[in-house]
């Protein structure tokens, strides 16, 4: 299956042939040379000034899918490299304007002048042709642009600025996007914003691979929630369980469960703090908590001290299989960034990713057979949407005798924030706040598959019907009612080289 976006097959292709060649043992330097030109075959330039700088773009993103940073920190360019989960491509980061107020043709020369008038900075001069706008004293403040009566001064904010809501982009000296990793969240909107496909997460499926191959390691994977639907209408996550065994995994473990036990163990946090007058909120998403860790540190108290539903799998795992190598799969890049945060689990996946290997392996989640083994409720699955996390934890209040329990579900960074700003005033009138960095929830995330109406008809069916399901038993039946949830730090090791460090693949030194 492939995503209906030109931007995001070029990526599909080389994740493919990244991991045909990772099974085959045929990652040579050789192999790794020659992806640009499977890739973009022939002499013609589809999509860029020539076909020269597409395959340079491919390469670069064949780095990426080895674990690698696109280019290399020491580059003769002297572009300033970062080791972010999330990359730029320098090669592709060009096609966007700079400037970011340009007037129009639709400027009438009028008699007004109200964007002169408008402007405190003396940037805007009026010429026979119309408004002019020198770029070196404009301080883009968009007064001009609102005071124009004919809406003739456009606003070319790039995409990816406009996506990110913390203002963790930045345009160089040398006209590249650069992201502040002081600032960045990591919750990928910007990967999904950038027309030019320009702006991508690391992958490490070359690790999973090898794990995989490997007869003496143990491979548990856990597909997250917004799994059902991601790889087709039929592709129900009874289905993606037997496709993950018929890709080499030992064992496949649902999320889902590690919602459950994050609904349970978060209720009976939120009791305990309602009864003592306290607010709180949710740690389940990685963005949503970097976000509080960087730009609202002073409401780190009110954070709920449970691990999210991939932690608490991961610990649940270690329970049943000590030692086995962990892979979590969904669409959320931030739980890369997690991952690295708690060094758990061993390696986090996209949908996006796993889309490509299953693709590399000729296996089609919607030909496989239903494992209709449950793992967790309707409550655990409901995590993959906006609300889900709230509701869950509503039932396991109530399950704990608590009924009166009052939440605040935030879709998308602005909601978090404006609910944030309520809770550092003192004004927030329920008890706990859900915070989900992706509007409509982990569904919308930036590494899935499918579209989102799908994705949301699929989770609507999986959910559908089930309000009678017992949190308190599944956990029972499924022997996780000791399972450690506590988290110990939201400490995060920032230092420049903490992504990579553990990651960088050493492939192409080892089998040139």
């Amino acid at each position: 299956m492939k995503r209906d976006d030109i931007r995001f097959e070029l990526k599909h292709e080389v994740l493919k042939l990244v991991a045909e060649h990772t099974f085959n043992d045929s990652m040579t330097m050789d192999a790794f040379e020659q992806i640009p030109f499977q890739v973009i075959p022939g002499i013609t330039p589809r999509f860029r000034c020539c076909v020269y700088k597409e395959r340079e773009i491919i390469r670069q993103r064949t780095r990426l899918a080895l674990g690698m940073i696109p280019i290399p920190r020491d580059n003769h360019e002297h572009i300033n490299m970062n080791e972010h989960i999330i990359q730029v491509i320098p090669a592709a980061c060009e096609g966007c304007p700079i400037n970011r107020f340009q007037v129009t043709e639709n400027c009438q020369n009028c008699m007004q002048k109200a964007c002169q008038k408008a402007c405190a900075f003396g940037a805007i001069t009026i010429t026979p042709r119309g408004a002019y706008i020198d770029q070196t004293k404009c301080k883009e403040c968009g007064r001009c642009a609102d005071s124009c009566p004919y809406h003739a001064i456009a606003d070319l904010m790039r995409p990816c600025k406009r996506s990110c809501d913390v203002a963790a982009i930045e345009i160089g000296g040398n006209k590249l996007a650069h992201i502040d990793s002081n600032k960045c969240i990591a919750c990928g909107h910007c990967v999904q914003a950038c027309p030019f496909g320009a702006i991508s997460d690391i992958s490490y499926i070359t690790k999973v691979i090898e794990a995989i191959k490997d007869p003496n390691v143990v491979t548990v994977a856990i597909p997250a929630p917004a799994v059902e639907g991601q790889f087709g209408p039929n592709a129900t996550v009874g289905r993606v369980k037997t496709a993950l065994k018929q890709l080499g995994f030992d064992y496949v473990y649902e999320v889902a469960l590690g919602g459950d036990l994050v609904s349970m163990h978060e209720a009976k946090e939120l009791i305990e703090n309602k009864e003592n007058g306290r607010k709180m909120t949710t740690s389940c998403c990685p963005g949503f908590v970097n976000l509080i860790r960087k730009h609202y540190p002073q409401l780190m108290e009110y954070v709920s001290t449970t691990v999210s539903p991939m932690q608490a799998n991961y610990r649940y795992i270690q329970q049943k299989h000590p030692g086995a190598f962990v892979v979590f799969i969904g669409p959320c890049i931030a739980k890369k960034y997690e991952s690295e945060m708690m060094k758990a689990p061993d390696v986090v996946m996209t949908f996006e990713e796993l889309n490509a290997i299953f693709d590399a392996r000729h296996i089609n989640p919607e030909d496989c057979d239903e494992d209709i083994n449950p793992d967790a409720t309707s409550y655990g699955r409901r995590f993959s949407g906006a609300g889900g996390v709230a509701a869950s934890v509503v039932k396991a209040a109530a399950e704990c005798g608590v009924n009166d329990v009052k939440t605040k579900p935030c879709s998308g960074v602005k909601e978090c924030k404006v609910a944030l700003a309520m809770l550092k005033a003192g004004k927030l009138p329920e008890d706990i706040i859900e915070g989900m960095a992706c509007d409509g929830g982990c569904i919308a995330g930036p590494g899935s598959v499918a579209q989102l109406p799908q994705l949301k008809q699929a989770r609507l069916k999986k959910v559908k019907g089930k309000d009678n399901d017992s949190i308190g038993d599944m956990l029972k039946n499924m022997d996780a009612l000791d399972v450690d949830m506590v988290r110990e730090s939201f400490d995060m090791p920032e230092r420049d080289d903490f992504i990579l460090t553990d990651h960088v693949h050493v492939l192409l030194n080892n089998n040139k």
